[in-house]
């Protein structure tokens, strides 16, 4: 069986790339990898990309964001440059420190109408937080999970709108 050289197509049917994003240790063994490579598609403008998953480990970054990219000639890949415009969803990372969790939190997540991405390599969910969803009604539960000691999570982008939701019930 021989692999498809099709370039795989978004929701919208646009062309998927990938982008190669260089990470910058945060301690010694974090982030496990130096190098996440995102989907996205081209908009309008040149070397522009919206990301159309959700990251692991890229800081700052969330699902649909508009990021800008430079060709590297050496690496043979598009590498992120800088960051363009959010989207208005968030990204949270969580790491579960106890067994038998993912499936009650999965499905909190999924009653808040959020989504994710997961990896059982680094026991890890990337969520992704739409606009549609009050974040200041999924970060209590968070924290109550987090104090109890059945998982940590990490806030990587926050959007404007989630961060005033959050920031009106303070």
């Amino acid at each position: 069986m021989s692999e498809s050289s099709e370039r795989p197509v978004s929701a919208s049917g646009a062309d998927l790339f990938k982008v190669a994003f260089d990470l910058e240790a945060e301690r010694e063994d974090w982030p496990p990898v130096s190098v996440e490579r995102l989907w996205g598609e081209k908009t309008e403008v040149r070397f522009e990309i919206r990301v159309v998953n959700t990251p692991f480990f890229v800081p700052g970054i969330a699902y649909g964001d508009l990021i800008r990219v430079r060709p590297d000639n050496e690496r043979r890949e598009l590498v992120f440059e800088s960051f363009a415009s959010e989207s208005g969803h968030s990204t949270i990372r969580v790491v579960f420190l106890r067994r038998n969790l993912r499936e009650s939190v999965e499905n909190q997540f999924r009653d808040a109408g959020c989504s994710w991405e997961t990896t059982s390599r680094f026991n890890l969910l990337a969520v992704d937080i739409p606009p549609t969803v009050n974040y200041a009604e999924v970060r209590p539960w968070l924290a109550q999970r987090r104090e109890s000691g059945d998982l940590e999570f990490q806030e990587s982008a926050i959007s404007t709108l989630h961060r005033s939701q959050v920031n009106s019930t303070s």
